[in-house]
């Protein structure tokens, strides 16, 4: 199989991990774990969602959180925003990219964000109009493909809808697609052919990150199967932490340590230290002593003689 030579791992685990939990981690732990984990290795990170508070106090913090992440030199911060308001705020605070999700399932967008696909795509054109008159350093502008595997809410989804939202997306200002199994309801030959699809309708170059659950077990399976397409920016999350809130069932991201293993043992490049990553985890942890906190690689450690690429 020919695979990427180097993978960017996105971490999301401040986002999409915190938000689904009861604890409210503060601001300053928020900190020293996005801090601790850049210094292991992993460059971009997904610190926040910029939604009102009243929907996610776990996020109430994200315009602080992003400022001041800002200040640790090579690390790309990312933040969700929902609409045009959220990601104005986000700009403001100095985000080096945003991500505004589309479902495709339109009853999880509703459930989501509390919009249909049609005003969903207005807060696209909104955003990338605002963008367009923003002079000098503005973030880049991505578009996530949410539920496009299927949604616990409505079942089966559409490819050929997938498909007309991405190509829509791109048309409106988005400068990328992301595509997400938001609900864990992908398998590798799914994976495979939408990957293609979409490529074929955005353009090779604009799909270039996926963002998978392991609801299922297939996580790490679907990461190899997007790596064969050409993948190259997978989303994880310490700890395994998270889901989505508004999508029951859809616990299980990526873990975070195992996706790291992974890659780290078949000699692809990540930039990585995994005994530092795993440091991190147990620091983590002691943020939130209340939650569980998962992982093949955090419960078994390391392999004796373990060395990278020792798997080829």
């Amino acid at each position: 199989m020919n695979y990427p030579e180097k993978i960017i791992i996105s971490e999301v685990g401040p986002r999409d991990g915190l938000q689904s939990i009861d604890t409210i981690m503060s601001t300053e732990h928020k900190l020293e774990w996005i801090r601790s984990e850049f210094e292991a290795g992993i460059t971009e990170i997904e610190v926040g969602s910029f939604v009102p508070k009243s929907i996610l106090p776990q996020m109430a913090d994200a315009y602080e959180v992003v400022r001041k992440a800002k200040k640790i030199d090579g690390l790309t911060v990312v933040a969700l925003v929902p609409n045009f308001i959220g990601a104005k705020n986000a700009i403001e605070a100095g985000a080096d990219k945003i991500c505004l999700p589309l479902s495709v399932s339109e009853t999880h967008s509703k459930a989501n964000l509390n919009k249909t696909h049609d005003q969903v795509l207005d807060e696209i054109r909104n955003i990338a109009l605002y963008l367009s008159e923003i002079e000098g350093e503005k973030p880049d502008f991505e578009g996530n493909l949410s539920t496009a595997f299927g949604c616990t809410l409505e079942g089966a989804v559409s490819e050929s809808i997938v498909l007309r939202l991405g190509s829509r997306m791109m048309e409106l200002g988005c400068q990328e697609i992301g595509l997400s199994d938001t609900t864990g309801y992908a398998n590798p030959m799914q994976i495979k052919k939408m990957i293609r699809s979409l490529k074929k309708e955005v353009g090779n170059e604009n799909l270039n990150s996926v963002h998978l659950h392991n609801t299922r077990g297939l996580g790490l399976a679907n990461v190899l199967a997007a790596m064969e397409e050409g993948i190259t920016t997978i989303d994880s999350s310490l700890g395994g932490i998270g889901g989505c809130p508004f999508a029951p069932g859809a616990s299980g991201n990526i873990v975070t340590e195992d996706l790291v293993f992974m890659l780290d043992s078949m000699g692809i490049e990540t930039g990585v230290d995994i005994n530092a990553l795993l440091a991190v985890t147990e620091k983590v942890q002691s943020f939130i002593p209340n939650e569980s906190v998962y992982g093949f690689t955090k419960d078994s450690g390391l392999p004796k003689g373990y060395s990278k690429g020792w798997g080829i």
